[in-house]
């Protein structure tokens, strides 16, 4: 259970969104909001929603906000639109295979808005199954490697069943199996607190290089699709190395 994590990329991405705090915030209160309807209003008996929460904590969303989302959600709340979890698939510039999981109550809204972001942003949109061969559905969990040391990691991985545990010096990545995640977050977060984060998310089985031109253009159409209110979320199978992502922030 050893090996070299791509975090550290997605770190960089993930400072960009938050930058976005409340649109941010604004998709975190959806996903509880969806969580409550979809299931129990209660966390203890939802898992989905307990996620939700978990997530909105993580990045430091209001308490009171996280509660009116639940309370939306709840039998009686004020949200009666219909949610469903929508996926689309395409490429970037580069060749890059992208997947964009969307919440959505309008499929037609959503679809436009996504094949917009693709065309405009030098991408292509694809059919369904078009790039998802190329990922693997995992659960993830990061700490930052000053949590503790490889080796108590390791065996609390083990311990709580998860399937894999990689460090690259800065971060510990944990991958689960998606029907064992919930059980193994929980587990590790009693022994460790609150995860840098933890999710499910979709790990590319083979990585693209494009080059920095297109580099360039391939975070403004993943900055595009962020900005699209009903995507939750936005997985590639890029790595670049870290002087042109810095490059790339920075500019």
């Amino acid at each position: 259970m050893a090996g070299h994590s791509k975090f550290k990329n997605i770190q960089h991405r993930k400072g960009a969104q938050d930058r976005k705090r409340a649109k941010v915030f604004d998709k975190l209160a959806k996903e509880i909001t969806v969580a409550a309807k979809m299931g129990m209003p209660d966390p203890d008996m939802n898992p989905r929603l307990r996620l939700a929460i978990a997530n909105a904590k993580a990045a430091n969303m209001p308490n009171d906000r996280i509660d009116r989302a639940v309370k939306s959600g709840s039998p009686g709340g004020d949200d009666d639109k219909i949610y469903e979890d929508v996926r689309y698939e395409g490429y970037g510039p580069g060749g890059v295979a992208i997947i964009v999981d969307a919440l959505t109550d309008n499929r037609n809204r959503t679809a436009a808005e996504v094949r917009t972001a693709f065309t405009k942003n030098g991408g292509t949109l694809g059919e369904t199954g078009s790039v998802g061969f190329m990922f693997e559905r995992i659960g993830q969990i990061v700490y930052p490697v000053a949590v503790a040391s490889e080796e108590k990691i390791f065996e609390a991985a083990v311990e709580s069943g998860a399937e894999n545990v990689e460090n690259d010096g800065e971060f510990y990545e944990i991958t689960t199996n998606p029907d064992d995640f919930a059980a193994v977050r929980e587990a590790i977060e009693e022994k460790f607190g609150a995860a840098e984060s933890a999710g499910l998310t979709w790990k590319p089985q083979t990585t693209a290089t494009p080059t920095e031109e297109q580099a360039a253009t391939l975070m403004k159409l993943i900055d595009a699709l962020e900005d699209c209110d009903d995507v939750q979320s936005v997985s590639s199978n890029v790595e670049l190395d870290d002087t042109v992502m810095e490059k790339l922030m920075a500019s």
